[in-house]
């Protein structure tokens, strides 16, 4: 005897919810015709997306890394570790991966010169900053690298940048209460959803939390001043993505991006697809801009953005999702006759970061 009856007929919302999209969202996208006019666009917007995040609650504490330790990995490289304090009370973890004397890039400005930086940020299920670090000898890390291409901290810092990999709240360290155990998928995953369910109440999102956070890590690149800022450069897939077209987007300090695995419509691919990470969600985020408005805010600075074919996150119209919102951002980059600082890499297969994107980067 079944203990439940057959439901034939389901009556959903997400039609209804398609079309008050088409008839609310993106009432403030990017619409310039001149530089003007972008500049204008760009502050109005960035101050909207400031109070949508809720950022202006974050309280701002001086500046305070504890050094923590350091050892030696392949090729060379020092892996150092440190605790930065970004609010009172609020600590975040991050390594600083050196790479070897010979590998080292440097970055000439005038007089001066600094070695090249770069941020590596991490999206979900892989441990935080462990994967992009290329953590290999603990063994569920070794497996998200293999499926994701995780490691490309690593892989900066064998290309010669000085790369930061810092924990976003929620991961490794920083995971809440209902995360802290020693279980593979608690060690992989992250507290969005408790974070989300903290700070939304109280007019703040995980959205704002992680750019709040990555801003404050780079003023305290900056305050070290032993780092060259002039070109400092801000990679992240998936979830790292989001964190790094968040970061461009709000703070002109990122001169140049690879976004990896995030560039599409939020249509498609956050209503549509209504199961992702609550750390995608802003309230009221769609009334105003689509992802393509929030990445015309980095022009004109180099940025490349990589899509996969095939990849689920693009919604059911595949590509042309992606495609579509890049097209915006390029709208934005021929005001400054700078279209070659904008580069969509497209490769085949599912949601996955492919390296070879550094080295277009680089070239």
């Amino acid at each position: 005897m079944n203990r439940i009856e057959h439901v034939s007929t389901y009556y959903t919302s997400l039609a209804s919810m398609q079309r008050k999209f088409d008839k609310y969202a993106r009432k403030n996208g990017f619409a310039a015709d001149s530089i003007n006019e972008f500049e204008e666009w760009k502050q109005e917007t960035r101050k909207r997306l400031t109070d949508l995040f809720g950022m202006d609650k974050f309280e701002a504490c001086d500046l305070s890394a504890e050094y923590q330790g350091d050892c030696m990995m392949e090729d060379g490289i020092r892996r150092e570790s440190y605790l930065l304090e970004v609010e009172e009370g609020v600590f975040m973890p991050f390594y600083i991966l050196y790479p070897n004397d010979g590998k080292q890039r440097y970055v000439k400005d005038g007089e001066n010169v600094k070695p090249a930086c770069a941020l590596a940020l991490h999206g979900h299920c892989g441990g935080g900053k462990e994967s992009i670090a290329g953590r290999r000898e603990i063994l569920a890390i070794a497996d998200a690298i293999d499926k994701f291409q995780y490691d490309y901290g690593l892989k900066l810092a064998r290309s010669g940048y000085i790369t930061i990999c810092p924990d976003a709240r929620g991961y490794g360290g920083r995971r809440e209460k209902a995360l802290q155990k020693d279980e593979e998928s608690a060690y992989l995953n992250g507290a969005c959803f408790q974070l989300s369910h903290m700070a939304e109440p109280l007019g703040m999102t995980v959205m704002g939390m992680l750019t709040f956070d990555l801003m404050r890590l780079i003023d305290y690149i900056e305050q070290r001043g032993d780092f060259d800022m002039k070109k400092l450069l801000c990679v992240g897939f998936s979830g790292g993505g989001m964190q790094t077209l968040m970061l461009a987007a709000m703070d002109d300090r990122v001169k140049e991006c690879v976004i990896s695995g995030y560039m599409y419509g939020y249509k498609d691919s956050l209503l549509t697809l209504n199961g992702n990470c609550n750390c995608n969600y802003v309230p009221h985020l769609w009334e105003h801009v689509d992802m393509g408005d929030i990445g015309a805010l980095i022009a004109p600075r180099k940025a490349v953005i990589q899509s996969c074919r095939d990849d689920h996150l693009n919604g059911p119209r595949g590509l042309v999702n992606a495609s579509e919102q890049v097209e915006i951002m390029r709208k934005a980059y021929s005001l400054f006759d700078k279209e070659e600082n904008l580069i969509h890499d497209i490769r085949e297969g599912g949601h996955c970061f492919h390296p070879e994107v550094l080295d277009i980067l680089m070239g």
